[in-house]
């Protein structure tokens, strides 16, 4: 039932066909898994396990949304958050995902500028409607 679900949704998002993610996940199994999981989408996407060369990836890739970690191993994901606000990335969305479920750690991410906040393990259907309207707002 659910793989019927999928293929379902899948033809309702042929706008996401060529659409650019930049995930930056440490985690090799859920980099991986998450990044398949959007190939099957259509999206293009961009995986990084660190987020050292955020910024020039972002340069080079020029993606229309971001998923981001908060605990990476090179540099905190708030830290992230609050460089990209300040600046020339600030209209690319950011969708949290991460395993720091406390109402304190959403807020902060809400107050650096995430548009949506997802708690681990995630759903990976609802991820991708959050990501597809994120995406539409971006078009509008």
């Amino acid at each position: 039932m659910m793989t019927a679900q999928l293929v379902n949704y899948k033809e309702q998002c042929k706008s996401t066909e060529g659409k650019r993610i930049l995930l930056i996940e440490d985690h090799d199994v859920n980099r991986m898994f998450m990044s398949d999981y959007l190939h099957c989408y259509g999206y293009n996407v961009k995986a990084l396990a660190e987020g050292s060369d955020f910024f020039i990836i972002i340069e080079q890739f020029q993606p229309e949304l971001i998923l981001l970690d908060l605990k990476l191993p090179d540099v905190d994901g708030y830290t992230l958050l609050e460089k990209k606000q300040r600046g020339d990335y600030i209209d690319i969305p950011v969708i949290v995902v991460s395993a720091f479920a406390f109402r304190a750690d959403k807020e902060r991410a809400f107050d650096l500028g995430a548009r949506r906040y997802f708690t681990k393990p995630v759903n990976l259907s609802e991820m991708v409607l959050g990501i597809e309207e994120e995406l539409s707002y971006c078009r509008k």
